[in-house]
C-alpha cells in the first residue's frame, strides 16, 4: 500500500512540473510564432522590435496585443492558453 502511494504520489509531481508555465521564448518558438515573424526584421509579420517600439509607452498595451490576437484580426488564430499568450506578448513587449 505504501508502495502505492508513493507511487501516485511521484506521477502527481511528474505530472504537475509537465504543466509549468512557458516561458514567452519558448511559446513563441514552440507555437510556430518565429515562422512569420524574426526578432530584428520583418518576415510576413512585423517585427518584433517594431511591435516593441509603437507600443512603448502605452500602458495598456498588453492587454490591446492579447485581445488582437485573440480575435485573430488581422493575426490567425492560434491555439494558445492566455497564460501563453500573455508570455508572448510580453516577451515580444520587451524586445529592444
Amino acid at each position: 500500500m505504501k508502495a502505492v502511494l508513493m507511487a501516485i504520489a511521484a506521477a502527481g509531481l511528474l505530472a504537475a512540473g509537465s504543466s509549468q508555465a512557458q516561458t514567452g521564448m519558448e511559446v513563441l518558438k514552440t507555437k510556430g510564432c518565429l515562422g512569420c515573424h524574426a526578432f530584428d526584421k520583418k518576415k510576413v509579420g512585423p517585427a518584433y522590435k517594431d511591435v516593441a517600439a509603437k507600443h512603448r509607452g502605452e500602458k495598456d498595451a498588453q492587454a490591446q496585443l492579447v485581445a488582437k490576437i485573440k480575435a485573430g484580426n488581422p493575426h490567425p488564430k492560434l491555439n494558445v492558453t492566455d497564460a501563453e499568450l500573455n508570455a508572448a506578448v510580453k516577451q515580444v513587449l520587451s524586445t529592444k
